[in-house]
C-alpha cells in the first residue's frame, strides 16, 4: 500500500539529509527535532522527543527515527500504536529485539537497522551468498574513516559517539564453524587491503543485524568487523579496558569526540566477501568499494552521512512501491540488491564509489 507522509525524527547530519532525500523522492516530509532547525527544504517543527510521541506522530503514515538508539524503543512503540510504518538506523541489539516483538502485531512494516551496517552491507552479503548453491562463509567489513588521518588513533568521530562506544564494548554475535556464539568486541584482529590501503579489522557489535538467525544451520562462518587504520584497536583497548573507561561510556564518548572531532573529507570502505560452492566448485565473490563525499542538493555531504541516509531512504522507497513487505518485521538481508540500487536514492551507491 503506497504512502506519502513521513516524519523524520532527529535532524542532525544524517537525519537532515535523509529528510532531503525523501523529499526529492516525492514524499511529504516533516522534520522534527528537539531544537529549532531553520533553512530546510521541508517543513520542520520542534517537539519533546521523550514525551508523548503518539501526539508528535499523529497524522503521519511512516516515521524514520534518526535519534540516538536509546530513544528508539519509545519511537517504535508509538509508531506501532498508531499503525505507522517504522524505520530506523539502530545498531543496538536490545532495541531491535523490542521492535521485533512489536512487529508480531504491527499494522505496518517495522524495519530497524536500515543504515550502513547493519543495513546496506547485509543486503550486499545476502546478494553474494545467493550466487552459490551452498554458502560457506560471509564476511562483512566496514570502515568510516578520515581520508587524511592524524595522530596515533587515525580516526575522527563522524558518527555518533554513543554508537561507536556501544559497538566497541558490547558483545558480538558470530557463527564460527557452524556454531552460533558470542565473542568480545575489539578482538579477532586481521589485516585488510582496499585499493592498496592497509587497514585492520576487528569485531564490533551490531553490524550483522539479524543475519546470524537467518543463516543459522546454513553457513559455517559469518562475522562482522569494523575497519580502521593500523594501530587503532590496540589504543582503544588500552583506553576502554586498561584505563577502565568502559565503566563510564558517556565520559568516554565526550573525551574521544573532544580529541577527534568530525572531518569533512572522509571515506567509507566496504569489503564484503562470500565463499561457497557453485556447480561443484568452491568460489569466492567480493564486493569492495571506497565511497567518498558527494554533492547532493547543492551541498557537499560526507561519505558516512550520504551512505547512511541513502540506505534507509532506498528501503523506504521500496516499501512505498510494493517491492518489500507492507507489514511485520523486515530483515535487511531479505532486501534484493538490484531493485534497491535501482531506486532514485539507492543509485547514489552506483555513482559515489571507486571500485577495485
Amino acid at each position: 500500500m503506497s504512502f506519502d507522509k513521513v516524519a523524520v525524527l532527529g535532524l542532525g547530519k544524517v537525519g537532515h539529509l535523509a529528510a532531503e532525500l525523501l523529499a526529492e523522492a516525492g514524499f511529504s516530509v516533516t522534520g522534527i527535532d528537539a531544537r529549532a532547525v531553520s533553512g530546510c527544504p521541508f517543513p520542520t517543527r520542534t517537539a519533546d522527543l521523550t514525551g508523548d510521541l503518539q501526539a508528535v506522530l499523529s497524522g503521519q503514515e511512516a516515521v524514520l527515527s534518526c535519534l540516538p538508539y536509546h530513544l528508539n524503543k519509545g519511537v517504535s512503540s508509538a509508531a506501532h500504536a498508531l499503525g505507522l510504518h517504522y524505520f530506523d538506523l539502530t545498531e543496538d541489539v536490545p532495541t531491535t529485539r523490542h521492535i521485533r516483538d512489536l512487529a508480531k502485531t504491527a499494522k505496518g512494516v517495522m524495519a530497524p537497522q536500515c543504515g550502513l551496517a547493519p543495513g546496506f552491507v547485509g543486503i550486499v552479503g545476502a546478494h553474494l551468498a545467493d550466487q552459490f548453491d551452498r554458502v560457506r562463509s560471509i564476511r562483512l567489513r566496514v570502515g568510516a574513516l578520515p581520508q587524511n588521518p592524524t595522530g596515533l588513533l587515525g580516526y575522527a568521530f563522524n558518527w555518533s559517539p554513543e554508537g561507536v562506544v556501544n559497538e566497541y564494548l558490547n558483545d558480538c554475535e558470530v557463527i564460527e564453524e557452524g556454531v552460533l556464539k558470542t565473542v568480545s568486541a575489539m578482538e579477532w584482529l586481521e589485516t585488510v587491503y582496499i585499493d592498496g590501503m592497509k587497514l585492520e579489522a576487528f569485531t564490533t557489535s551490531g553490524g550483522l543485524g539479524t543475519m546470524c538467525e537467518t543463516y543459522a544451520d546454513r553457513i559455517e562462518n559469518l562475522d562482522y568487523k569494523t575497519m580502521r587504520y593500523p594501530g587503532h584497536v590496540e589504543l582503544m583497548n588500552f583506553f576502554f579496558h586498561e584505563l577502565l573507561m568502559r565503566e563510564n561510556r558517556d565520559m568516554a564518548g565526550k573525551i574521544l569526540t573532544h580529541a577527534k572531532p568530525p572531518v569533512d573529507e572522509d571515506v567509507v570502505y566496504v569489503h564484503v566477501a562470500a565463499e561457497g560452492w557453485s556447480e561443484g566448485q568452491l568460489k569466492r565473490r567480493e564486493f569492495v568499494r571506497a565511497y567518498y563525499p558527494l554533492e547532493i542538493g547543492g551541498r557537499r555531504r560526507t561519505a558516512i552521512a550520504w551512505t547512511t541516509s541513502a540506505s534507509v531512504v532506498a528501503v523506504i522507497e521500496m516499501v512505498r512501491i510494493g517491492k518489500l513487505p507492507q507489514q511485520g518485521f523486515l530483515k535487511q538481508e531479505e532486501i534484493p540488491l538490484a531493485p534497491y540500487l535501482a531506486t532514485r536514492t539507492g543509485n547514489y551507491y552506483n555513482i559515489g564509489h571507486r571500485s577495485r
